[in-house]
């Protein structure tokens, strides 16, 4: 049966503007965005089977296009207003955070740098500048390297870190293989790092490895 054919206050949307957005359960989120479902489904039976693929809403946000459009009858239009939504998502969560947001453990970026770099095919590095109260104050891309590697030069990032005029800096990059795990060559380069930018006065408050929905926090595993 199709979301039509239930009653007035049953229906996602009709619920949403009578109750608000919080009133609906993640499916029922999804399904608002969707639309409308497909032969034999309701949109939230879609959203459904969606948030099942991707092991949760957090991959889900994560995804993009491509791994949207792969999906069996979610379609190209679907997909896109899926991504759409998405997006939107994600860019609401770098507001906040350059809003001057206090950071005052490792699980207040994690949101954030899923969203950034989970469904990245390619391997990226990035930083989060923070000034003296760890307030952000600027976040971006250093390096963009391929499936397995990229390049990180420690001279750059302390360049870049005295341009932002940072007092304290989160690192993180993403591992497209899926597994959440540090190198050997990760941990040398985040000591390597963390000397260098010692030596300017810049503290180094966290490296993150972002795989899909996983984050691995580096000060969290008493790797810093």
């Amino acid at each position: 049966m199709g979301i039509a054919d239930w009653p007035l206050l049953e229906r996602p949307r009709e619920r949403l503007l009578a109750q608000g957005a919080g009133s609906l359960s993640d499916a029922e989120l999804v399904a608002v965005c969707l639309r409308t479902g497909v032969r034999g489904k309701s949109a939230v039976d879609l959203a459904r089977e969606l948030i099942a693929e991707f092991g949760g809403i957090g991959g889900l946000l994560t995804a993009d296009l491509a791994s949207l459009r792969r999906v069996r009858g979610l379609g190209t239009a679907k997909a896109a207003q899926l991504a759409a939504a998405l997006e939107l998502a994600r860019r609401s969560l770098q507001e906040e955070l350059k809003a001057g947001v206090s950071l005052t453990s490792p699980g207040a970026v994690r949101d954030y740098l899923r969203l950034a770099l989970g469904s990245r095919p390619y391997e990226v590095f990035m930083c989060i500048y923070m000034d003296a109260q760890h307030r952000v104050t600027a976040a971006g891309e250093l390096f963009r390297g391929t499936l397995t590697q990229t390049s990180v030069y420690p001279r750059e990032v302390v360049k870049a870190a005295l341009a932002a005029n940072a007092a304290a800096v989160i690192f993180a990059h993403n591992h497209p293989s899926g597994v959440a795990q540090p190198s050997q060559a990760d941990e040398l380069l985040t000591r390597q790092l963390k000397e260098a930018l010692a030596l300017v006065e810049v503290k180094v408050l966290d490296h993150f490895i972002i795989a899909g929905n996983q984050a691995l926090s580096f000060a969290e595993r008493g790797l810093l």
